[in-house]
């Protein structure tokens, strides 16, 4: 079993309780309560820590004060006062302590947690917490140790690799933050036991060829068999080997230059 080393990272441990608010996660259920995810449910209470995607606060320097614990994602969050006195809290970056200060400003330097327009940020930089859409609020390269880098500014757009090698170009107006995301070793981490999995949400995964004929293609048979089919499928029958899952006609197909790499295939 291994964990992350939060002993010197994390500053705090109480959270700020005007920041925070009650929630119920869907835990693979939709709208309906029907199970459209397997494999989740249970876990350990959370609170939800108000983060903020959209930095609307332009102009105006914050300083961080703390570096906490977020149950609900993997990078590190803190506690952001800006010089009004409001409290916000923000991802933070790789190197980012407290006592650091950032600002969201067109005219901001390049420096970890600062937040400006793409077309302002000179190519190779490394970037996360990154709009889609003009004043939509951060929705790409928010996990622990992500980031995507600039690779092209031109015609109104930005050309940015993506952490799965995906080159996708971007409105120039869009706004990033500078940096790394914090957290890097998130990903290096076992669990060890199935009881630490069972308090993060993650409940048991049945193989299909342990199960009988009605209830998976893979099922029956006396002893361990193979799979006796070409290609990999799922409980359902779907394919799930060697067939594209993409929408041929989905609306982001024209802002993607380079596609991702398939792992396992030459192309």
């Amino acid at each position: 079993m291994t964990h992350v080393t939060y002993r010197g990272v994390l500053s705090q441990t109480e959270p700020t309780k005007s920041l925070l608010h009650g929630f119920r996660r869907s835990v693979g259920r939709n709208s309906a309560g029907r199970i459209t995810m397997r494999h989740k449910g249970g876990g350990h209470k959370r609170l939800y820590r108000d983060v903020d995607f959209l930095y609307n606060k332009r102009d105006i320097p914050a300083r961080i004060t703390s570096v906490e614990y977020d149950p609900n994602r993997s990078a590190f969050i803190g506690l952001a006062i800006y010089k009004d006195g409001e409290k916000r809290y923000v991802v933070l970056p790789k190197s980012v302590k407290p006592g650091s200060s950032f600002i969201v400003s067109e005219k901001a330097e390049l420096n970890p947690g600062n937040r400006l327009p793409l077309k302002n940020i000179p190519v190779g930089t490394f970037v996360y917490n990154i709009e889609i859409k003009p004043q939509g609020g951060a929705k790409i390269g928010r996990s622990a140790g992500i980031f995507a880098q600039v690779v092209a500014n031109a015609e109104g757009y930005t050309n940015l690799k993506m952490p799965s090698t995906e080159i996708r170009k971007i409105n120039e107006n869009c706004w990033a933050s500078v940096g790394v995301v914090s957290n890097e070793e998130y990903h290096l981490q076992n669990f060890g036991k199935a009881g630490r999995s069972r308090w993060k949400g993650i409940r048991p995964t049945v193989r299909g060829t342990a199960m009988n004929p009605v209830d998976h293609p893979y099922g029956g048979g006396e002893g361990r068999q193979g799979r006796g089919i070409k290609r990999p499928k799922t409980k359902w029958g779907k394919v799930t080997g060697g067939r594209k899952t993409r929408t041929p006609k989905k609306y982001s197909n024209i802002f993607i230059v380079s596609h991702r790499r398939k792992s396992g295939k030459k192309e």
